[in-house]
């Protein structure tokens, strides 16, 4: 059956939770307009169509796989001319074969046993064994989106024809993806010298053996999802295509677009974390001056600086009548560091997070594995054994991402520490507790809980590709270890959560505490929209109640990325 007769758009799940809901509180600031919502009867907007992907081998680009690993429709297609290239590549490659080539993976065996023959009659059962052999990942799975994700970079860089692959081989796997079958991959067990063991289990999927797969919410073994989901339960492998599969770095580069998704939402709503930070010290606002950051000469940093003024326009309480209001008598001079350097640490993450796309493209619509097949100028073709496998890159990008992550988180935590001190707030009430302070104890064991995660957060960002070491009889001696470092960052994004959701619950609630000395005084345009959000969820704390709810419904809020909406349409998107 060929993609074509079975190419079906399917809705895949969407992997992002709905915003929480709870009631709104009364806040001593203007509200923001509520969304219109519409009335009983009023039909409900009908589900955009499916987002058409055709693979060439040159052309995925990162918004196709951000739409893929989010779970949003599309559907996937083989181009036609990619398909002939293929088909081509492979013809010369049997040719070659029968020529007499001793290949890697396809007539002689892998890793130290490279130097084992394998006869005619022993090579497609041998890719059947690879599979077998090279399935023994554990651990717990890699999300649906990163999955599935991973099948489309390996069948797109099939699709630059140099791998000799069958163009039936891509169009059996993009008929997963296009059905919303979800092969379960275990995280552990890649050194990032290829994804040899989660993609083996992706390959058993492929194939319809007993390895499990998702469908419908239902978790079963291939063959039986296959079958239930409208696919020939059975695909055997020819000569050649097991390594295809499990070589190279679909399965990291997956994981790693999911988490520059991941990052790029942090770090915008720390941004608007921040600026309501500035508003709750009343902060001075010539750290953002832009001639000052002009000078820095740092396209990120003086774009992310614009970005806080447009949230913080408006404010009155960032100004010498609304420092007052709080018994400031004199000027303040200058702000603490983790204030005035803000604007250029979270631009680093922001430039970071720039140049990953641009690694995460490159990757897409490369050819990554081992041997490659390439026309010769005399018409035929020739194998060649490389290094193209190797997730070096990657596996460093991703320690850098997850490096600067957790500084930004460090200083998310560093600001939350200032709004409980009323010294180091310029006269927040201590621990941000309501009257009577002391009987109520406030914030502070929130803050707490934030602070317990930032130790979890350093240690986990040690770089893990320079803790290479020799592996497989010393065939592979050298081992990048990046999915141990994608594995750290989100890891460390998850934590990063709670920690941002710590200090926008602490913003808000000191907004609220001096609400009354403010009276008069409006916030930002964007601030009095963040605020408003956020009492949507979590009521201001009066007396002292149980806290883990809260920090547990604002973890939601973040992890929703309703924030990010806020910020993004007071401030404009990143371009």
């Amino acid at each position: 059956m060929t993609l074509r007769a079975m190419c079906v758009s399917v809705v895949l799940l969407s992997a992002l939770g709905a915003a929480p809901s709870a009631a709104a509180a009364a806040a001593p600031v203007t509200p923001a307009p509520r969304a219109q919502v519409p009335s009983a009867g009023v039909a409900a907007p009908r589900p955009a169509p499916a987002h058409q992907v055709v693979l060439d081998g040159d052309s995925l680009s990162m918004e196709d796989m951000l739409r893929i690993v989010r779970g949003e429709p599309v559907t996937l297609r083989l181009d036609p001319g990619a398909a002939r290239r293929m088909q081509g590549a492979r013809d010369g490659a049997l040719r070659t074969l029968a020529s007499g080539q001793r290949v890697y993976g396809w007539n002689q065996a892998l890793g130290p046993l490279k130097d084992k023959p394998l006869e005619p009659a022993q090579q497609e059962e041998f890719q059947r064994r690879i599979l077998r052999s090279h399935a023994a990942g554990i651990g717990p799975a890699v999300s649906d989106g990163e999955a599935r994700l991973a099948l489309v970079l390996r069948a797109n860089a099939m699709a630059r024809a140099t791998m000799g692959v069958r163009p039936a081989l891509v169009e059996r796997m993009l008929s997963l993806v296009n059905a919303g079958v979800t092969p379960v991959i275990p995280q552990v067990g890649s050194l990032g010298t290829g994804d040899l063991q989660p993609m083996a289990a992706a390959g058993l999927v492929i194939t319809g053996e007993q390895a499990p797969a998702r469908y419908q919410g239902r978790t079963a073994p291939a063959y039986a999802t296959l079958a239930r989901a409208g696919l020939e339960p059975s695909f055997p492998l020819q000569a050649g295509e097991a390594l295809p599969i499990i070589s190279g770095s679909g399965l990291l580069t997956a994981r790693y677009v999911h988490a520059i998704d991941r990052a790029t939402y942090l770090e915008t709503q720390f941004e608007g974390a921040f600026a309501l930070f500035m508003e709750a010290t009343r902060a001075e606002q010539g750290s953002l001056d832009a001639r000052t950051h002009d000078e820095r000469r740092i396209p990120d940093q003086q774009a992310l600086a614009a970005r806080l003024r447009a949230l913080l326009a408006g404010s009155q309480w960032m100004t010498d009548e609304g420092r007052k209001r709080l018994g400031e008598d004199h000027p303040r001079v200058q702000d603490a560091v983790s204030v005035r350097a803000a604007p250029h640490i979270a631009a680093t993450l922001v430039q970071t997070l720039r140049e990953a796309r641009v690694i995460v493209e490159r990757e897409a619509n490369a050819s990554t594995s081992n041997p490659l097949v390439f026309p010769k100028k005399d018409g035929g073709y020739e194998f060649v054994m490389g290094g193209n496998w190797d997730g070096a890159q990657i596996g460093h990008a991703v320690d850098t991402l997850n490096a600067q992550a957790t500084d930004v988180a460090v200083l998310a935590h560093e600001l939350s520490a200032r709004l409980l001190s009323n010294k180091w707030s310029y006269g927040l009430p201590a621990n941000l507790a309501h009257p009577p302070v002391g009987l109520n104890s406030g914030m502070v064991q929130a803050q707490t809980t934030a602070a317990a995660l930032i130790p979890e957060m350093q240690t986990r960002a040690a770089p893990a590709g320079v803790l290479s070491r020799p592996e497989k009889d010393g065939q592979e001696d050298h081992n990048t270890m990046a999915m141990a470092s994608v594995r750290n960052l989100h890891d460390n994004l998850d934590r990063f959560e709670t920690v941002l959701a710590v200090l926008l619950m602490m913003d808000a609630q000191g907004i609220d505490l001096i609400g009354k000395d403010m009276h008069g005084l409006s916030l930002g345009t964007g601030t009095a929209a963040l605020h408003h959000r956020i009492r949507q969820t979590v009521t201001p704390l009066k007396d002292d109640r149980w806290m883990s709810p809260d920090v547990e419904k604002m973890t939601e809020l973040v992890r929703s990325r309703a924030l990010q909406t806020v910020v993004n349409r007071i401030a404009g998107p990143r371009t």
